[in-house]
């Protein structure tokens, strides 16, 4: 398993409760594939730098992980659905070095 950093930011026009329902999602979806959340840190909300598909705040989100590249193909499909039809504007996921 490699060490992974993701960050997604979720819509802020949605409901705190369901912004904290699709926190939880894209944090399962790291645990359903046999890999582990080492860290997980909300943000809060601050304003984008541009608009995004007419949004202009966002809930930030940022986790460390140690995955597998199977779990994270997962993570980045989910990722990409979510921006395209719900509730994502943004995700990114960086391999952290190796020490």
């Amino acid at each position: 398993m490699r060490n992974y950093e993701i960050m997604f930011i979720v819509k802020a026009t949605m409901e705190s409760d369901e912004i904290k329902k699709v926190a939880e999602a894209m944090k399962k979806i790291i645990t359903d594939y046999n890999s582990k959340v080492v860290d997980f840190k909300e943000m809060g909300e601050k304003k984008l730098a541009y608009p995004i598909n007419k949004e202009i705040s966002g809930y930030y989100y940022v986790m460390t992980v140690e995955a597998t590249v199977d779990a994270i193909n997962e993570f980045d499909r989910k990722a990409t659905l979510e921006e395209k039809g719900g509730s994502l504007i943004r995700h990114l996921t960086i391999k952290l070095d190796e020490e």
